[in-house]
């Protein structure tokens, strides 16, 4: 694992943060969004109250020691998740609503609503340009870009949450190597600054391949695959901005320990790890914005780690069978000690004000149906932590 220490905010890492100064200086505010599958046992999920928390429910009691920092959120509903006409596939459209609140069609890979975004990328937009990496989009399993999973829709839906344009899904990275690479550079300890800076000009060479042999190919097309291929080149300069962005910072942060050796067998040790990495991300300041997708909505994945060997899509179908319905209950307060796990870690960590990383952090946790057997989009099970300076009282809203 070997991935819990990195590099904590220090007076040399200053020029980098337009927003701080030497004197009394402030360190960013970062937003994460965490996405669990399948609904929730709500009646173990819900307050019998309204107002401050006091005594939380059954699933929510790993969350004790930060009970102060939650806001519970009900009622809130996404529409465009319905059926409206569409016929089955709550999962896909879930998804894919979850942080675009858009209608999506099963006639192709698009979210049909003009202009849609969704909100982590929107955001990204508006501030990425102040760290190396605009946003980190994170999952615990191959994104599946092509081909049908429920019922018609498109697997892009299930497999993504971030979606930088209505056609355009940002894919989720599920390797923590490969993560921690992108963030800090190959090789060892001391080696890395130099072979991320090779990389990027190896990427540099490539594009303007791309864009050279693009131009002499345009020449030849018709309008239809002209606009395809301008579509592809938007992506390719895309890229070529996030390079020229994230040279704009220098070298990268060369944190004094061994890159992950790739994903582990075990789920806990590979959600953790994904964990550590997106801790040494905020600690580093390379990003402000990201998303982890714990698992694809329809996911079907078991838990050994608490002694289930049943499906976890097949359980969600419960038809409010008392041992069923246990279960899921185990499995929503499973997930519920990884996110306590992390805001630990997270609590452990110090910022550059004295604070933790966690007094300077929003997280969103939450999935977007709520009864996994009536496949339900109203009362979504929200949790909101929220930053230390704007916090207000905890409470069940």
């Amino acid at each position: 694992m070997g991935v819990a220490v990195g590099l904590p905010f220090m007076e040399a890492m200053l020029p980098a943060m337009p927003q701080a100064s030497s004197a009394g200086a402030k360190p960013p505010v970062r937003l994460m969004f965490l996405y669990v599958p399948n609904g929730i046992d709500m009646e173990n999920w819900n307050p019998s109250y309204s107002g401050p928390l006091t005594e939380l429910p059954r699933i929510l009691k790993p969350l004790e020691p930060f009970r102060n920092d939650v806001l519970m959120l009900s009622n809130l509903t996404h529409n465009w998740a319905r059926v409206l006409l569409d016929g089955p596939g709550d999962h896909g459209r879930c998804s894919a609503n979850y942080l675009t609140g858009a209608h999506v069609q099963k006639t192709d890979r698009s979210i049909h609503v003009d202009g849609t975004m969704s909100m982590d990328q929107l955001i990204a937009s508006r501030i990425g340009t102040e760290t190396r990496l605009a946003s980190l989009e994170l999952g615990m399993e191959d994104p599946r870009q092509s081909g049908n999973c429920d019922s018609g829709y498109s697997c892009a839906y299930q497999f993504n949450l971030a979606w930088r344009t209505p056609t355009t899904p940002v894919a989720p990275e599920p390797n923590p190597r490969l993560l921690f690479e992108r963030l800090f550079g190959e090789g060892a300890p001391g080696q890395r600054r130099e072979h991320l800076k090779m990389r990027q000009q190896q990427q540099r060479s490539i594009l303007d391949f791309v864009l050279d042999d693009a131009k002499t190919l345009q020449r030849q097309l018709a309008a239809r695959d002209k606009q395809k291929l301008d579509e592809y080149l938007a992506s390719v300069r895309e890229i070529e901005k996030r390079i020229q962005a994230s040279e704009r910072f220098g070298g990268a942060p060369d944190p004094a320990v061994d890159a992950p050796a790739g994903i582990p067998t075990s789920y806990q040790e590979h959600m953790r790890l994904m964990f550590d990495m997106l801790a040494l991300a905020f600690q580093t300041d390379s990003t402000r914005i990201a998303t982890l997708l714990l698992a694809h909505d329809g996911s079907n994945r078991t838990f050994p780690e608490i002694g289930i060997a049943d499906g976890h899509h097949n359980l969600s179908h419960h038809m409010n069978k008392d041992e069923t319905m246990d279960k899921i209950s185990q499995i929503d307060n499973w997930y519920i000690q990884q996110l306590a796990w992390f805001l630990n870690k997270l609590d452990q960590t110090k910022d550059l004000d004295g604070k933790s990383v966690l007094d300077n952090s929003m997280i969103v946790y939450g999935c977007g149906n709520s009864d996994g057997n009536a496949h339900t989009h109203v009362n979504l099970p929200i949790i909101l932590r929220v930053v230390a300076a704007a916090r207000c009282k905890p409470a069940a809203i």
